[in-house]
Order: structure tokens, then C-alpha cells, then sequence
């Protein structure tokens, strides 16, 4: 018998139209538009890839998230549990601990093997702080990584990405779809896509056995948390 909890799974308000006028969203005014073509002149302005990428970073969740529920939840009257903003179990902690972990351990094992392939891009964010390490920099870079870019990534990427997928053709093919466009958006950081990658499926793993988005922002903002901080290191 299927139960609230799980009734997600399999049946959601969506059609194609959705689907496709976010994915224009998020690749065209998104990616393209803010990231390629606008992020030049905000750091000219700024004159720091950290505060512009930052500043822009906000811009980003605001669009994407203005986006979702102009097109996919107001036009069918749904609310933000519609697309995992719900409370979980406290139990699922041990799965977010653990989730962190092996996450972490992937990223070290995949960024090792990478690095050995060579002409890899750095993002320009990580950068600017290494070259002008200070505790505001730190701050700022925390809350841009472990904060701002995990919530709305995940609740478009999982939450209505990875649950549009889920209810067509199964957990497999919905975390590995919505895994393969989450590494997409990170182009021109090649060497970050196979993190990206990985990372989506712990993420979208974590959704599917929580029915909530936030133990994936938590392991998300943990494990961009951890990377800022190592960054720091001389």
C-alpha cells in the first residue's frame, strides 16, 4: 500500500511544459545569461571574484527559485513541500553523517584521480580567497557555498529536477539524469564535474529516502563547508 510518505515517488502535478520552461530558466537566463554573460562585468564591478560570484550566486537562487513557483507550483496550487521543502525524521541524521562522509571521501579519491589528467580550471571564487585569505573572505565564501548554493541547487536539481525524472522512470534513471545536468551547469570547472557528478547521486539519495530536500542541503552545505575551509590551508 502506498502511503503519503512515499506517494511522491510516483506521481506528480508536472508536465512536459514545466520541465522544459525551468530547464530554459536555468541554462538560458541562468547559466548563460548570468553566469557567461553578465558575471564579467559584476566582477569588474566588484573588482573580487569572491564577492561578485557571491553577489551573483544570490541573484541565481532568486531567479531559479521566483522560477519554480511562478512555473511549476502556483499555476497548479502546490506549495514548497511540493518539491521536498518538508520537515524529515530525526532519525535520518545517521544518513547525513554518513552521506557526508562518503561523499567526502569520493570527492578526495576523484579529485586525485583528476588531477593527474592536468589542464583543469579553478573556480574563479575559491581563487580570490586563496589569494587574499581573511576571516571575511572565509565568512563570505561559507555563506555563499554552504548556504545560498545548496539550498536552491537542491531544491530545483532534487526537488523538482530529480522528482520530475522519479515519477517517469525510477530512482536509477531520475539520479543519474538529474546528476548528469547538475555537472553540466558547472562548465567551464572541468575538474569539478565529476565531483558535481557524484555528488548529485549521495544527494539524490538522500532525498529519496527522506522525502525532503534538506538532509541533501545539509550534506551538500557540510561537504562546500569543508572544501572552503581546506582551501585556507597554506
Amino acid at each position: 500500500m502506498e502511503t503519503k510518505q512515499n506517494s511522491w515517488q510516483h506521481a506528480d502535478e508536472w508536465w512536459i511544459k514545466e520541465f522544459l520552461l525551468l530547464l530554459l530558466v536555468e541554462f538560458g537566463l541562468v547559466v548563460w545569461g548570468i553566469k557567461f554573460i553578465v558575471q564579467p562585468f559584476v566582477s569588474q564591478w566588484f573588482n573580487n571574484d569572491l564577492y561578485a560570484g557571491t553577489f551573483l550566486g544570490l541573484i541565481m537562487a532568486i531567479v531559479l527559485l521566483v522560477s519554480i513557483y511562478i512555473i511549476a507550483l502556483r499555476p497548479n496550487r502546490l506549495t514548497w513541500g511540493e518539491v521536498g521543502v518538508r520537515s524529515f525524521d530525526p532519525k535520518r541524521w545517521k544518513l547525513i553523517i554518513i552521506g557526508t562522509i562518503v561523499l567526502m571521501i569520493g570527492v578526495v579519491v576523484i579529485t586525485l584521480i583528476t588531477s593527474l589528467v592536468g589542464n583543469t580550471w579553478e573556480n574563479s571564487k575559491t581563487e580570490a580567497l586563496q589569494d587574499n585569505i581573511s576571516i571575511h573572505g572565509v565568512l563570505i565564501a561559507l555563506v555563499s557555498a554552504a548556504v545560498i548554493s545548496p539550498i536552491y541547487e537542491e531544491i530545483f536539481y532534487r526537488g523538482f529536477l530529480f522528482r520530475w525524472f522519479r515519477t517517469r522512470i525510477g530512482f536509477g534513471g531520475a539520479a543519474l539524469f538529474s546528476s548528469l545536468i547538475f555537472s553540466i551547469v558547472h562548465i567551464p570547472t572541468y575538474n569539478v564535474i565529476p565531483v558535481a557528478f557524484f555528488s548529485g547521486l549521495i544527494f539524490a539519495f538522500a532525498y529519496e529516502k527522506t522525502a525532503s530536500i534538506w538532509p541533501a542541503v545539509i550534506i551538500h552545505g557540510l561537504s562546500n563547508g569543508i572544501m572552503v575551509l581546506l582551501t585556507t590551508i597554506p
